[in-house]
């Protein structure tokens, strides 16, 4: 019998399945309250959240706006070895100032009042601060350091912009720990990077499901057609599931393999064994990083998913809209001394993945039928029993042990 574990008198009032690492309930998808509190504990708390890439900035004025947990926020270039993110709002009546994606400017201007902030947040400049004729402006005490637009703490690591709403988020290298630094120097190595292009969807689905859907390789194989026919993820391949010491930060690793039934594929329905690409040139792939390897799917706690899959490269964004909803931003990119040749490989291997691609279609669309199917039965719960209990890294596919490390660090985050 599972009887539900609940938390101590005071605390948040809903329960959790006394399985407790192999069984979660369906209010972590739907419930506002926690919803809520997970903006606070962990988006605006001490963990590192994905800003996007630096060769988005070329010169210094260019900006582009973004949205971290729910605050709209603008990655700017403000010097030439600097990057700034600052909150798009108005130290003065609260206005979000920058209203295009991207744009340049020598200074931030709020359109209201025009308040004025150098390209670092700082204030620089207040309409009438000392009055008119001696009549009105700010008080003798206002002083423009104390209302600067909110700076976040920023890290740009080999390429990619990382930001924090926090004073005791550790250095990034620390927040991902040795283990998965070497898993993400493997890719953003140091060499400079240049975006092939972008997509954008909105999935009406919680967004710790997207975090789970790439630390779950035992889906990988079964619903996806294309993975399944023509070998580029499935479970009976050599493969390996890593987990940081945390359990927060995933990697599923697989090699490609054949468009071939094999015996172990018996449970594998959706092979088409004569599925035919009409341009095979999308399943162009070389060797190119180090090891057999061919896919490395990072996901980075909470707010984005790395992608190495065969040559296709792509950074994935969550954004938080409700409890029942988030954003996913795709970018594509490529190393800027790739050859011709390189990056039109990458840009036709972009079709299999974003929200129409030959793969990723299928995630979107089944991780809806899964919030439809818990949004009316809050109080149950799913499990999370495939490969056992056990929270530690495999040398297999057939497991949910990534997603039973994340609920359990979640779970310790939320103190529930």
């Amino acid at each position: 019998m599972n009887i539900p574990v609940r938390p101590p008198e005071g605390e948040n009032s809903r329960a959790w399945p006394a399985d407790v690492d192999a069984a979660v309930p369906y209010w972590v998808y739907t419930d506002p309250a926690i919803y809520a509190e997970e903006l606070q504990k962990i988006w605006y708390g001490p963990h590192w959240l994905y800003v996007g890439l630096e060769c988005e900035l070329a010169e210094v004025g260019d900006w582009k706006t973004t949205t971290l947990g729910e605050k709209p926020c603008v990655m700017v270039r403000s010097g030439e070895n600097e990057i700034s993110v600052v909150e798009n709002r108005c130290a003065h009546k609260g206005v979000k100032f920058c209203q295009t994606r991207t744009g340049h400017s020598k200074e931030l201007i709020c359109p209201y009042h025009q308040w004025s902030y150098a390209l670092n947040g700082d204030l620089q400049g207040v309409p009438f601060r000392r009055g008119v004729k001696r009549q009105g402006g700010m008080p003798s005490d206002f002083d423009p350091k104390d209302h600067s637009l909110n700076k976040l703490r920023v890290e740009v690591v080999n390429g990619v912009v990382w930001a924090t709403f926090s004073d005791e988020t550790p250095p990034f290298r620390e927040y991902l720990g040795e283990k998965f630094w070497k898993h993400y120097t493997r890719v953003y190595d140091g060499r400079k990077l240049e975006v092939l292009g972008y997509n954008r969807q909105h999935i009406p689905a919680n967004w710790k499901q997207m975090q789970e859907n790439i630390k779950d390789p035992y889906h990988a194989g079964l619903l996806h057609v294309f993975f399944a026919t023509f070998g580029l993820f499935r479970a009976d391949q050599k493969s390996a599931v890593d987990i940081d010491d945390e359990g927060r930060h995933g990697i599923l690793i697989s090699r490609k393999g054949e468009q071939e039934k094999t015996e172990a594929m018996a449970d594998i329905r959706n092979f088409q064994g004569d599925l035919v690409l009409e341009d095979p040139r999308v399943m162009d792939v070389v060797q190119e990083f180090p090891g057999e390897e061919t896919v490395g799917m990072i996901t980075i706690f909470p707010s984005v998913i790395l992608q190495q899959q065969v040559n296709s490269l792509t950074t994935r964004q969550i954004v938080p809209k409700g409890p029942g909803g988030f954003d996913f931003h795709w970018t594509h990119w490529c190393y800027a001394d790739d050859t011709p040749e390189m990056r039109l490989r990458r840009t036709r291997q972009a079709n299999l993945f974003g929200p129409a691609g030959f793969v990723s279609a299928d995630d979107g669309e089944v991780l809806e039928m899964t919030q439809q199917g818990a949004a009316g039965s809050p109080d149950e719960h799913f499990i999370l029993q495939m490969g056992g209990r056990e929270i530690a890294p495999t040398d297999h596919q057939v497991t949910e042990t990534a997603v039973r490390g994340m609920y359990r660090y979640w779970r310790k985050v939320m103190g529930l």
